[in-house]
């Protein structure tokens, strides 16, 4: 099975853990989702026979749903209670920890110094970004005018990339969300919570770029 010609998107969505290997591989399946997997590694300089070996492996899983086949106002109404939603809850409490974990640990050389700033940031952003969506694109999509949303569907792919950024900001400052070995409970809790939360942001891209948004603007 030759998968290293197929689009990281492509592949997010077809094959069921596909998502958790390319976060392992630090590869962008969202935003960087319409490159193939065989230039994403090469650019990488990873080992693109032991990535495809391990895609093949999850391919044998089925995939608990197929959004491929889904109708789009199945997918909006998905994306909002499973992703938006919970983007709302989950950004707040992590400014909060990520405050207090700077606020104990500040003359630690370790402490993830500008962090609560970052997750600020994104939330400001993502909460812009959700509420255009919810108010005007999803209903464009919803009520057939997919093919009419060419520029309010370019804007959210750039304000995709600006978030994409911001995570990039964040596991530098975190060291890719590692804690470090002196790192107390609630730091730890942090981290997991942030990475938790970078795994559905990431997923929730990957939904809307490389399957919703193409999809609509096709007319359907």
């Amino acid at each position: 099975m030759n998968l290293r010609d197929k689009t990281l998107g492509q592949l997010a969505l077809s094959i069921s853990g596909a998502s958790v290997i390319f976060r392992q591989y630090n590869l962008d399946f969202c935003c960087g989702g319409k490159r193939t997997l065989s230039k994403s590694a090469e650019k990488a300089g990873l080992n693109i026979d032991e990535i495809e070996s391990k895609l093949i492996a999850l391919s044998e899983q089925p995939l608990e749903k197929d959004w491929r086949q889904a109708p789009l106002s199945e997918i909006i109404d998905f994306i909002i209670v499973r992703y938006h939603d919970k983007h709302r809850a989950q950004l707040p409490e992590l400014i909060l920890q990520a405050e207090k974990v700077e606020r104990v640990h500040e003359a630690k050389p370790t402490v993830p110094k500008g962090l609560a700033r970052q997750l600020t940031l994104l939330l400001d952003e993502l909460t812009s970004h959700m509420m255009k969506e919810e108010r005007i694109l999803f209903p464009m999509i919803k009520n057939g005018l997919g093919s009419q949303a060419g520029a309010p569907i370019s804007v959210m792919e750039h304000e995709h990339d600006d978030a994409g950024e911001i995570v990039e900001v964040i596991k530098f400052i975190t060291k890719n969300v590692t804690p470090p070995p002196e790192a107390c409970t609630t730091w730890r809790v942090l981290y997991n919570g942030i990475n938790a939360f970078i795994d559905d942001l990431m997923n929730h891209i990957s939904l809307e770029n490389n399957l919703l948004f193409p999809r609509a603007l096709t007319g359907e």
